[in-house]
């Protein structure tokens, strides 16, 4: 199975929080693949630092858990797609002007179900429940 994946679920993968449990179990009991755009990947960089910085992760926490990934990637359990940002942009803004009014959707989440429309993968994983809403609109599935 190949999944695109949002920064929640890959900080869950690879950082350290509530989903962890959930997201690792799940990742066992499909072998997944995932695939995620070059955003997804610029943004987990950042949050892990920025929870190391704001003392989520300890001291050190954030360079070992990239390295987790940098592995996983070398290994193939995660692709990077670059993905041409002006069709993004223009998939989110679609996507911002047909759900943003009713289910209020910030625009990094929008870039990312985007992305998970744009990779072409029938699931998209998440732990953000609007983001969830967004993604399952447009016909992906989310098993969170």
């Amino acid at each position: 199975m190949v999944a695109a994946a949002d920064t929640s679920f890959l900080f869950s993968v690879y950082g350290n929080d509530i989903h962890t449990p959930r997201a690792l179990e799940w990742l066992r009991k499909k072998e997944a693949m995932i695939v995620i755009s070059d955003l997804a990947d610029y943004e987990l960089s950042n949050a892990l630092r920025f929870a190391e910085f704001s003392k989520r992760l300890r001291v050190g926490d954030a360079a070992v858990f990239w390295a987790q990934y940098e592995a996983d990637r070398e290994a193939g359990r995660v692709r990077i797609e670059i993905c041409n940002l002006a069709a993004l942009i223009s998939e989110a803004r679609r996507l911002s002007a047909t759900h943003t009014l009713r289910s209020g959707n910030r625009a990094f989440d929008i870039l990312h179900v985007a992305a998970g429309l744009h990779l072409k993968t029938k699931h998209f994983l998440t732990f953000d429940a609007r983001q969830k809403k967004l993604a399952e609109a447009e016909g992906l599935v989310v098993p969170f």
